[in-house]
């Protein structure tokens, strides 16, 4: 598959994105290309909205499995692109249009010039949300073609166009999306003694919360609580009689996520007594790990002094990733790939370079090659 014909994929993915467990066009337009390139080595299957894809070896002694994720985030695209996206309100502001242009050029080479192992590409629904991973993996279709190893790629703007960055162990950490509704009664800003002022509450609860980190977890074990979002209040002489938290938890350790979120309900309940409130907590998505296995990473690395690609030693971020789900069941690896773009994910201005989508379908091939 030619550089232009990466592109092409790109862009036209780029115009569709869709919300996880509703990309239908996606869907739609992934069967057609993979029908373009199948043979008789190569079967398909549908789970909801992803694909598997299974190419049969030559001599299979194992089946290598690659991920790609398919779905697209809830962004207002400000990029001013002539390939903007088509669908007001969602882009694939996380890269997730590169992940499957680089899945399906690999899909295409492994077809034309087989390699001796099986390779199942799985297109991989709901990765932004609510998390796609856990429930495919325990899904028929999968579990009929469970690889031995697994990997996947995620697009790094910051690294240069030529370069992959991976390490072995912790990546990316276990998070866990966490959203706070508080119910308390409203009244007038003149007769607060009358109400139950949810904007206090919720306020202070935001204060409180940072301790859980600071003095109730162990200092060596890396853990974030971050209150990104909060709502209260229609008008300004009136008492809130509601307030809304959203946030994130992320932790190094699977064993903190647990605490963190124990010692939260014991806050809630405190602050419920204090605030003569009620507090319902919904913690949403959570993402196990991504543990890289070093094996893996190794022979990784290794496969790609063939190429000109460069291997940077990646650092563990707080970073989430549903793709740690099929690490815990499947040893394999997760790397990033630069894509050089000024603006970082999830922002609305994202823009990699395409030029790294025929260096994510070398690393990608390269890897799978060096098993034959």
């Amino acid at each position: 598959m030619t550089a232009f014909d990466l592109q092409t994929i790109r862009r036209e993915l780029h115009q569709i994105p869709e919300l996880g467990f509703k990309e239908e066009k996606t869907q739609e337009y992934l069967l057609a290309k993979i029908g373009e390139m199948a043979t008789d080595r190569v079967k398909i299957k549908t789970w909801r909205t992803g694909i598997f894809v299974h190419v049969s070896g030559t001599n299979p002694a194992k089946r290598i499995g690659f991920r790609a994720d398919i779905d697209g985030l809830p962004i207002l695209e400000d990029t001013g692109f002539e390939f903007s996206s088509t669908h007001v309100g969602r882009m694939h502001a996380c890269g997730h249009d590169f992940h499957m242009t680089i899945a399906l050029g690999t899909l295409k080479r492994i077809i034309a010039q087989p390699v001796k192992d099986d390779v199942l590409f799985i297109f991989q629904p709901a990765e932004e949300g609510p998390g796609g991973a856990k429930p495919m993996i325990g899904s028929k279709e999968f579990l009929d073609w469970k690889p031995d190893i697994i990997f996947a790629l995620h697009i790094a703007p910051e690294l240069a166009v030529g370069q992959v960055s991976s390490k072995p162990g912790l990546l990316f950490a276990n998070t866990s999306e966490l959203f706070l509704d508080f119910k308390g009664l409203g009244g007038h800003a003149a007769y607060p003694h009358l109400a139950k002022d949810m904007t206090v509450a919720a306020s202070n609860f935001v204060v409180q919360l940072q301790q859980i980190v600071s003095r109730g977890l162990n200092p060596l074990d890396g853990s974030v609580v971050t209150i990104g979002k909060m709502e209260s209040g229609f008008v300004q002489n009136a008492i809130a009689e509601t307030a809304r938290l959203e946030g994130t938890i992320r932790t190094t350790e699977a064993s903190s996520i647990v605490l963190v979120k124990e010692k939260l309900e014991k806050l809630i309940k405190g602050f419920e007594i204090a605030y003569d409130c009620q507090i319902d907590v919904d913690y949403g998505a959570n993402y196990y790990q991504v543990v890289n296995d070093e094996k893996y990473v190794e022979l990784f690395k290794e496969s790609l002094a063939t190429t000109d690609i460069t291997y940077i030693q990646a650092s563990a971020a707080m970073t989430g990733e549903d793709f740690g789900d099929m690490l815990k069941e499947i040893p394999g690896f997760m790397f990033w790939l630069g894509v050089d773009s000024p603006y970082g994910l999830h922002h609305a201005r994202l823009s990699p370079n395409e030029a790294a989508l025929s260096v994510g379908v070398e690393a990608v091939e390269t890897f799978i090659r060096s098993f034959d």
